[in-house]
């Protein structure tokens, strides 16, 4: 269990938490929300006991083992695998003490480590190591390359990985999904629900913190409010609250009113003086109710430039990728064949290193085609916001002077009254950007960005640094855009609200996707699934070949790759029945969920949705026994023919 107290807590000037209480219980998912500098990262501290409350207590339950995500990591030359074993520091020691054991004969010592590392479930440690890291977008052979070798955003995942490889019963997650595309999101969204531990989980993600979260705690005015249930539950009571507190507040302010008037009328009176007293104490007794300001702090548009062509952009047959220090192409897509036309609102999905960011580079000619045509429009303007957008503000300079720049011209108070809408009030337009939070350089450069009235707009991860009330300003903001948008996000709520169409980046191509981010999902489970079964027909193949003579191995590939073809359209026939399976039951569930509501049986009024629900139940059942059937036939048909293949030895 974790408590905390009256717990008050300043920084310098800044009081963080004012008799704060709060209650979390082993096992609970509780995503940290609140603007950013309220104190979410302190809170964390304060359970490491790295930082001491001013006044309260902390409580937690004696013997809990901690993990938490350090925001730094030292570019160090460990392979990234041992670097990620060595999160479990029982373990390493153990092995050490092994070493020395063996190394000094103590045969009784060495068989009573052995069990000790057994215990640990240290022998599959490194295949565990292995198994996070690949889930969060390394491949095998990059496990033994050393930590030096990766930049930043790649560091910040292996020390991801370290974090979530220690054994813990106290998970503390800061921004972990900072640098991660879709595809690692979707795979660490997984892990973190089955994490059996408790989980105390800093995010700006609402779908992430949807999945992963049944409780969430937000920092509100100096005190921490616990809710039960995930973000969309808290949005949900958190407005129903604030919509009772405004009307209790007009309530109140009546009956202030009331008093008020009744003071002043019998104040003078002897007769009623003491029930006049007695009323301007309860008066004086009751505060405020604190009415939260729903408006967020940010509020922007982006304007979309006054001339426009069509088309904007074309990819003619283009190769695209980069030449490495020998001048040797590394083709990362080809065939590219794309127009972009006005009004467009495109999301780019893949796995990772597909090569999305390549294509986004391309497409604002930052990055030379290997070989084709882009022939640009007469009118395009681009506003391209890259993943390291960053690094390219001059440190030493101002907002103000970062707009200033771009337009040499532009009045003082247009400049201030644009910024504003970003967050930089007052004096903070000429403070120096070297002093700014990672959110604050973010809105800053995404200000940049929409200052120059770009028609096409390429954003690679645009939300990374940038908290919830921002991400909803930007999601608005986008979604009112006029011109044409491709986005590369993690962040699914704000490709729901602003895309119209999915391009799907991946085997060295770029190709439309028929479906929402609900089917990609799907896809990719799939496409797993799929480089799973051909790892182990591989293998079953290189396992026969090495015990084939010498002479049959060629008709035993032959044969393997007859029974390849042979199994290929019954495995497309099985994968597909099980992707219309999953899709039903998903559309069956809710249909049976709105079926489980008693007025709907008791409302005459609704008897036509009645009818209507139980019709649909009926149709999607039958089409749900049909793919089954369709299902088992082939799985059967299946298992049939790689038994007799299995039988003749091929």
């Amino acid at each position: 269990m974790i408590a905390l107290r009256q717990v008050t807590l300043q920084r310098g000037t800044q009081t963080l938490l004012e008799g704060a209480e709060l209650t979390l219980h082993a096992g609970h998912k509780a995503g940290i929300v609140g603007p950013n500098g309220a104190g979410k990262s302190s809170l964390f501290s304060l359970l490491l006991g790295s930082l001491a409350p001013d006044r309260g207590e902390v409580e937690m339950s004696g013997g809990q083992r901690i993990a938490h995500m350090a925001q730094d990591v030292a570019a160090l030359t460990r392979p990234i695998v041992d670097y990620v074993l060595d999160g479990d520091r029982e373990l390493r020691q153990t092995e050490a003490a092994l070493v020395r054991a063996q190394e000094q004969g103590e045969a009784h010592r060495e068989a009573e480590l052995h069990g000790a590392i057994e215990a640990l479930d240290g022998y599959s440690a490194p295949a565990r190591a292995a198994q996070l890291l690949i889930g969060l977008g390394f491949t095998q052979a990059d496990l033994e390359r050393p930590l030096s070798d990766f930049s930043g955003g790649w560091r910040m995942r292996v020390n991801l990985a370290r974090t979530l490889f220690m054994p813990s019963d106290l998970l503390l997650l800061d921004e972990p999904t900072n640098h991660l595309d879709l595809d690692a999101l979707l795979w660490l969204e997984q892990w973190l629900t089955r994490y059996p531990g408790t989980l105390l989980l800093i995010s700006h993600d609402r779908d992430f913190l949807d999945a992963v979260c049944d409780h969430i705690v937000h920092f509100d005015r100096c005190s921490l409010v616990l809710y039960r249930g995930n973000y969309s539950t808290f949005e949900r009571t958190r407005a129903e609250k604030l919509a009772l507190q405004q009307a209790e507040a007009a309530k109140q302010q009546a009956r202030r009113a009331e008093i008020e008037q009744f003071v002043a009328r019998f104040r003078a009176k002897a007769t009623k003086a003491r029930q006049a007293q007695s009323r301007l104490k309860m008066l004086e007794r009751m505060g405020d109710i604190a009415v939260a300001h729903a408006d967020s702090p940010f509020h922007f548009t982006i304007p979309s430039s006054d001339k426009t062509s069509h088309p904007l952009l074309v990819l003619d047959e283009a190769r695209l990728g980069y030449r490495d220090e020998a001048g040797r192409e590394i083709v990362q897509l080809d065939g590219v064949k794309v127009s972009l036309l006005p009004g467009q609102r495109i999301g780019l999905l893949g796995p990772n290193g597909a090569g999305k960011s390549t294509l986004i580079k391309s497409l604002t000619g930052d990055l030379p085609l290997l070989a084709g045509k882009r022939v640009a429009g007469e009118h395009l303007a681009i506003g391209y916001f890259a993943q390291h957008q960053l690094e390219s503000l001059d440190l030493a300079s101002t907002p103000f002077q970062h707009v200033l720049r771009l337009s040499p011209t532009a009045s003082d108070q247009a400049i201030r009254n644009f910024l504003g809408g970003f967050g930089f009030h007052g004096d903070t337009v000429f403070a120096e950007v070297g002093s700014f939070s990672g959110g604050e350089k973010a809105r800053l450069a995404l200000s940049l960005v929409a200052w120059q009235k770009p028609n096409l707009l390429l954003l690679d991860e645009p939300t990374n640094h940038l908290d919830l009330e921002m991400r909803e300003a930007l999601t608005e903001a986008l979604a009112s855009f006029e011109g044409t948008v491709i986005i590369v996000s993690h962040d699914r709520h704000l490709l729901r609200a602003t895309v119209d169409e999915f391009w799907c980046v991946a085997d060295h191509r770029v190709e439309p996707f028929d479906g929402d981010l609900e089917d990609y999902r799907a896809w990719l489970k799939a496409r797993l699934e799929g480089v799973r079964r051909d790892a182990r027909a591989d293998k079953a193949e290189r396992q026969a070949e090495s015990a084939a003579p010498k002479e049959d191995r060629k008709a035993a590939r032959r044969a393997a790759a007859e029974l390849r073809e042979k199994l290929r359209p019954l495995k497309k026939a099985r994968d597909r029945a099980e992707q219309a399976m999953e899709k039903v039951q998903g559309e069956l569930a809710t249909v049976e969920e709105a079926l489980g509501d008693a007025e709907l049986y008791t409302d005459p009024a609704r008897k036509a949705e009645l009818t209507e629900r139980l019709a649909r139940q009926g149709e999607l059942k039958s089409r749900l026994d049909a793919l089954e059937a369709e299902w088992l036939a082939a799985e059967e048909e299946l298992e049939a023919m790689e038994a007799e293949l299995q039988e003749s030895g091929a």
